[in-house]
């Protein structure tokens, strides 16, 4: 059987079904856009009889449910059931019903998207003298009818009243489906003009009344998720609706407002809000929670199914891809919202035991989805010192393995499952980012820019194990977290080593630089390392022995040694493996080592630093990595 009807319907008939209410739309359709122009080009469009394009439309009544509306200037009565949803045709729809049956002005835009109103009429001397520009055939007038010309000082054409439409032979659209009102008149007013009326009627009129749309009409039987498919691969618009519009009119349906319960209302806080309030949650999007409910309910009807004895494709997949968004019922919404909301506040004080405090930092934002539904499930087991080591583990190999940058839903749902099951067996297998995440040794010599996971994760990794301020004596954490102006700077200046020759493949890598403060930045400048370090010590405000200032440095996870001998080659080699370590204890896993040395190629990333009196600053005040 056949999911679609194709055929022709007379544009009378169409209008008509839009004006009752029995063809409206389903309410994760846009609103309505179109300007003047398009409007009066698609007028005429008609009038000559030209083609314009197939309206989709999908009948009502199956599991495709949506909130309904109707199409834009049309008032329906209470409790008058659409027949038919418009899926595609809806700028045409619309223009074409409140130019032709409505009696209102068409709020519409100008060649400079500002709002004005229109009436719409047809010049009947310019349409009967033949092939003519659009703009001398349908004439658009402002909500008074009348246009004016020099700063509003003179009337070019005034149409107010009926009378002076027809002594100006101007013919307003509104009548285009049925014009015996308006015929009346103009034989009672200017009978002397009606038999050339009579000609515009056969050659203009009868073309709108007559004029057949194709259609494209799916059944009720089609899906929700093809229904939405469909939708976006039609919509002229070229915008893809988001997962959160489709499911907030699928809910809309039962009464349930998504959007209000996401983003609150008035007085009232939404789930958005609550999350904003954790300074490490405010980047959550709505996609992110409607995943993550998603995974819970999935897995829920999954484990239903393997236990009423369904196999193979019969058992339910564990999703948080679109399509199983998009099947997700308002009662697993309201089961698992709640419980969602407390796994992201548990996925944040988790975040913070590892370091992060501020949401610049975060790596990869999608890795937070099966963290925070985990955690719904399990609650505050994650405490275990067991547990939380295996989820330690697992999120760094997803951060160092670079495994959440894009199309990572699959990816989702499986350490979703996986790391339940690891969780409470320790001979399950390993979860799939755990086994995959693998860290090559010389990647830190590309990890150059900012924007990367693995640079995010490796520069809040070396803070949270103790780093100190070269100047201020405090560690690099705390005064990030209290705003005082976090850089992260070469280490070996880039003056310095450009002097030596060095390449910028090399100095510019994250081996070669470090957070300090504004304070410790200006006494660098584009000093050799043991001229800077000297001086810092120096300092008045400062008055660090050797000894003191060493234990500093090594808490950068630099050698002091190799940094006072301006010994750029050995400082590298030494910070690079002291590095590395911290990657592999974190991972729980050796780096992968190809041989590739210091001075060779390696792979390049794109450098986005802001240069700043020779040197790249890349943290504002907060110490963001973003």
């Amino acid at each position: 059987m056949s999911a679609f009807d194709s055929g022709k319907t007379s544009l009378k008939d169409l209008l008509s079904e839009i004006v009752e209410g029995k063809l409206q739309l389903p309410d994760f359709q846009r609103g309505w856009v179109w300007d003047d122009e398009h409007i009066r080009s698609l007028l005429i469009s008609i009038a000559r009889s030209f083609p314009i394009g197939a309206v989709m439309l999908l009948e009502t009544g199956g599991d495709a449910r949506f909130q309904v509306r109707p199409v834009e200037g049309v008032s329906l009565p209470n409790g008058n059931k659409a027949e038919r949803l418009i899926l595609d045709g809806q700028q045409r729809l619309t223009s074409l019903t409140q130019v032709l049956k409505l009696l209102t002005p068409v709020t519409t835009q100008d060649a400079n998207k500002r709002e004005i109103k229109r009436y719409y009429y047809f010049d009947i001397e310019k349409a009967l003298s033949g092939p003519v520009t659009l703009d001398e055939v349908i004439v658009g007038v402002p909500e008074d009818k009348v246009i004016r010309t020099n700063f509003g000082r003179e009337v070019a054409l005034d149409l107010s009243t009926p009378e002076k439409e027809y002594e100006k032979f101007f013919f307003p659209c509104s009548q285009v489906m049925a014009s015996d009102e308006w015929e009346e008149g103009l034989m009672s007013k200017s009978p002397e003009r009606f038999g050339r009326y009579m000609e515009f009627r056969k050659q203009i009129l009868n073309e709108f009344r007559s004029y057949q749309v194709p259609i494209i009409e799916l059944k009720k039987e089609t899906s929700k998720e093809a229904v939405c498919l469909v939708f976006e691969k039609v919509n002229t618009g070229g915008v893809q609706l988001s997962v959160f519009e489709l499911v907030t009119a699928t809910y809309a349906a039962d009464n349930f407002n998504l959007r209000r319960d996401w983003y609150g209302e008035g007085q009232d806080k939404g789930r958005h809000a609550k999350l904003a309030a954790k300074a490490l949650l405010k980047d959550t999007a709505s996609t992110d929670f409607l995943q993550g409910i998603s995974l819970l309910h999935s897995s829920e009807v999954r484990e239903q199914d393997i236990a009423d004895g369904k196999t193979g494709k019969a058992v339910t997949p564990v999703s948080a891809k679109r399509e199983h968004i998009l099947q997700t019922p308002l009662a697993a919404y309201k089961k698992w919202a709640d419980k969602l909301v407390q796994g992201f506040f548990e996925a944040d004080q988790f975040l913070r035991l590892l370091g992060f405090h501020d949401p610049r930092f975060l790596p990869y934002r999608p890795q937070l989805v099966p963290l925070a539904a985990v955690l719904a499930k399990i609650g505050d087991r994650w405490l275990e010192p067991q547990i939380q080591s295996k989820l330690a583990q697992w999120f760094w190999c997803g951060v160092f393995g670079e495994l959440y940058g894009s199309a990572a839903e699959t990816r989702v749902a499986l350490d979703f499952q996986e790391l339940l099951k690891w969780f409470d067996d320790d001979a399950a297998p390993l979860p799939k980012t755990v086994i995959d995440a693998g860290f090559q040794a010389t990647r830190l010599e590309s990890m150059r820019s900012r924007t990367s996971a693995a640079y995010r994760g490796l520069y809040v990794l070396v803070q949270h194990n103790g780093a100190e301020d070269f100047f201020w004596k405090a560690r690099m954490v705390d005064l990030d977290r209290n705003e005082k102006g976090i850089d992260i700077h070469h280490i070996f200046p880039r003056k310095w080593c450009e002097d030596a020759k060095i390449s910028g493949r090399i100095f510019n890598s994250i081996i070669n630089k470090t957070a300090i403060s504004y304070r410790a930045n200006r006494k660098i400048g584009g000093k050799a390392p043991s001229l800077y370090l000297q001086q810092v010590q120096t300092d008045k405000a400062v008055q660090l022995t050797d000894p003191a200032m060493d234990a500093i440095l090594r808490t950068h996870f630099i050698e002091p040694t190799n940094l006072r001998a301006d010994n750029f080659e050995a400082f590298f080699s030494a910070r690079r493996s002291a590095l590395l370590n911290l990657v592999e204890s974190a991972m729980g896993k050796q780096a992968v080592h190809n041989g590739i040395g210091m001075g060779e190629q390696v792979a390049d990333e794109a450098e986005d630093e802001l240069e700043i009196n020779g040197d790249e600053m890349e943290m504002g005040a907060a110490g963001g990595a973003a």
